[in-house]
This record gives C-alpha cells, structure tokens and sequence, in this order.
C-alpha cells in the first residue's frame, strides 16, 4: 500500500494492466490510489506472507514469476469508523523484474454491505 504511486511505477512494466475488485480495470498505480481513496479514510496491509511461483512452474511462463501477497487490511472507512481483518490477496505477474499484471481481491466489498445492513457475515 506504497502512498506513492509514481515511486510505485518505478516497478511496473509498460502497459501493466490492473484488474482490481469488482472487475475494475486499471493501468497504473495513481488508478489504485483513486479508487481507494474514494473506499477508505485511509487503508494499509499486514502483510501475512508471499508465495511465488517461479518461472516455468505450475503454469508460469519460462520468463516470467508470479508472487501472491495474503494478508489483511486494516484502516478506517470515510465515516471514520476503524476496521482491521479484512483479508485480501494479490496477484502479481513478474517478468524481467517488472510488474506486468496484477489482480486484487479483498473483502471490503462485503463489508460495506454488512455496513448498509444488505447482508450478513
């Protein structure tokens, strides 16, 4: 949750491609850093570990790695109310030392329903 996106960019490929929760399709870091800032109060990760796929196993192209990132979120939503344990994994394809595609999913989605009392855990 680098509060930086263009220090951010110094990591990612040309035409990287996002796909955030919800299908939301993004192409740089600063798209990120909109969309969560529309979400949240603020937000940040604990991160729980990184598994990674190294090139040309389990479906990784000979080039290319992919890393997992596995925790939860914890801030506060706009109203200022606090949250921690909201899990969430992300997905990055790596080549050449480069994110080239990353995919997010986290709970919050589900937890602003349970919010608007739409739904229960």
């Amino acid at each position: 949750m680098l509060p930086d996106p263009v220090a951010a960019s110094r990591f990612t490929a040309p035409g990287m491609k996002i796909l955030f929760t919800g299908g939301r399709a993004m192409g740089a870091p600063a798209e990120c850093t909109k969309f969560n800032a529309s979400r949240y109060k603020w937000v940040k990760k604990k991160i729980e570990r990184t598994e990674t796929v190294v090139a040309g196993s389990n479906g990784a192209a000979p080039d290319e790695a992919v890393v997992y990132s596995l925790g939860t979120l914890y801030g506060e939503w706009p109203d200022g109310t606090p949250f921690e344990g909201n899990r969430y994994v992300d997905r990055y394809v790596v080549k050449s030392g480069l994110i080239t595609h990353m995919d997010v999913w986290n709970d919050s989605a589900e937890w602003l329903l349970v919010r608007a009392g739409l739904a229960e855990l």
